[in-house]
């Protein structure tokens, strides 16, 4: 009797599982991706991971955003953080004194980056902004701090600055830590965070100015720019810099997945945006190579994916980043995500925990679907082995384990992507060479996996949570352990539902 039922569910199950797997492939909702094991790989260098971008210098002193960098710290490898405005007159790094002498004070700027270094994390220093005091003239930007856009009154006294800068932070911690560090001059200055005019034409006078100041310290001070957005002015900076023989040790460039690139693309050949940063990119590769500094080192020192309707509080950053790992691998040296959290105020204190703001980490060190979405990428192996599926990264280990990610990403409505709203889907694997039941491990990102936002929401969206709240959304916020299982002749069958993120490991 019980062996009749048990047949009849397995007879049932087997059915159910033949006819989802025709409507699947009838439906183009079932994609199939072969791994070979013992394929020849190319390293992968995890380059979306060592980098990480945050608001201005000032909030680097607060508990939140330590707590949160050391968070981010223990779930990436990441290096290095970056920020705007440790000159900005909130630091208190410049003033002149009743007879017009500059005075200097970089207690702020010591103990801003004594809490980096505490957490194992180094600066990418950008230089920015302008002190009120030493500025041509008030210009200040729409940010809630507002920060001084304007160049300098006097080239004599911010050479001057920029010294005692160096100075100071070489007798502090030394020049073999401080040569690890890279110093960046300014940001965006082709657009409105920089008010010289010709925009160009001053942003490298200013540019020369300050890294021949800091290689007048030591020449062992790394340099770079221009951090301009939308990776413009490339050529032009590598070029100008080259004849006039003006110290750069690695050139940065920005930009986000949807931005219109208007200088590097056309109406008509404007790429959709999940595909439009790491074209650009690539646009910047070819432009490297045809400059006469072909070799430069090249950081991304901003980027992010698409952000319209709130789009990077869900759970599509996870295919989203991982999408862009597959497209920009071979192009930067390093990507910095702009930002590892949400202490963060371009538009002021922040007033609940999402709003679509760019971090990992919500206000209240709520951890956010991207927390997670890094946390799965960072376990992606140190070479890549080829496939030609278009939502699928493919990796092997030291060891030889195989880790696998597999995605299915639907833009956010406002982005107005062909296609149409998307829909589950099934991804089969085969692994060839390797045993035919080889041990998997699945850890899933998706609308109820580690979905934090979905959590608030059921919570009532509390605009001010109290500590049992924090505590319960974490709680919710957390992946769930992988889950065991083996291969079935060397296949495995993956349910992705929308905006899903999936990572396979598989044993040797």
């Amino acid at each position: 009797m019980h062996r009749k039922k048990w047949n009849r569910a397995a007879i049932a199950c087997l059915l159910l599982a033949v006819a989802w797997g025709a409507y699947a492939q009838e439906t183009g909702t079932r994609e199939t991706l072969t791994v070979d094991a013992q394929a020849k790989a190319t390293p992968l260098p995890h380059f979306w991971e060592q980098m990480f971008g945050s608001g201005h210098a000032n909030l680097a002193m607060r508990e939140a955003y330590r707590n949160d960098l050391a968070a981010v710290k223990g779930i990436t490898d990441m290096k290095y953080v970056r920020f705007h405005g440790i000159l900005d007159d909130e630091n208190g790094v410049y003033t002149e004194d009743e007879h017009g002498q500059p005075q200097y004070n970089f207690t702020y700027v010591d103990e801003i980056y004594d809490g980096l270094l505490a957490r194992g994390v180094r600066p990418v220093v950008e230089i920015s902004f302008m002190p009120r005091q030493l500025a041509a003239h008030p210009s200040p930007h729409a940010f809630w701090y507002k920060p001084n856009v304007a160049p300098p009154k006097d080239y004599a006294r911010w050479d001057a600055l920029i010294c005692a800068l160096g100075e100071n932070l070489v007798a502090r911690y030394g020049i073999d830590e401080v040569a690890q560090w890279y110093f960046e001059v300014w940001n965006e200055p082709n657009i409105d965070f920089w008010v010289g005019e010709p925009k160009q034409s001053t942003y490298f006078e200013l540019y020369s100015h300050t890294a021949r100041a800091l290689k007048s310290v030591s020449p062992r001070l790394r340099v770079g720019g221009p951090a301009a957005a939308a990776e413009e002015w490339v050529p032009e900076f590598l070029k100008y810099m080259h004849e006039n023989d003006v110290p750069v040790d690695f050139l940065s460039t920005h930009g986000y997945a949807d931005e219109n690139y208007e200088h590097t693309f056309t109406a008509n050949d404007l790429p959709p945006m999940d595909d439009r940063l790491c074209a650009a990119m690539a646009h910047v590769k070819q432009q490297i190579a045809a400059s006469p500094m072909p070799r430069i080192p090249w950081f991304v020192t901003e980027w992010n994916v698409i952000g319209i309707d709130a789009a990077r509080d869900t759970t599509f950053v996870g295919p989203a980043v991982a999408n862009t790992i597959r497209e920009c691998d071979g192009l930067p040296d390093m990507m910095s995500f702009w930002t590892f959290d949400d202490v963060f105020e371009e538009d002021g204190p922040k007033r609940e925990p999402f709003d679509g703001g760019f971090g990992l980490i919500a206000p209240w060190s709520i951890r956010k679907p991207s927390f997670n979405a890094f946390t799965m990428l960072h376990h992606l192996g140190n070479e890549r082995l080829a496939n030609d599926s278009k939502n699928a990264l493919v990796t092997r280990r030291p060891d030889g384990t195989i880790v696998v990610a597999v995605w299915n990403m639907t833009d956010p409505p406002g982005a107005h992507q062909p296609g149409g709203p998307g829909i589950d889907k099934q991804m089969q694997v085969t692994f060839e060479h390797l045993s035919g039941n080889a041990a998997v491990s699945i850890t899933r990102l998706d609308p109820t996996h580690g979905n934090t936002l979905v959590a608030y929401r059921k919570m009532g969206s509390p605009r001010y949570p109290i500590e049992a709240q924090v505590r319960e959304l974490n709680e919710a916020s957390k992946l769930s352990p992988p889950e065991k299982t083996k291969l079935r002749d060397g296949k495995i069958d993956v349910e992705l539902p929308l905006n899903s993120l999936v990572m396979l490991e598989v044993a040797k």
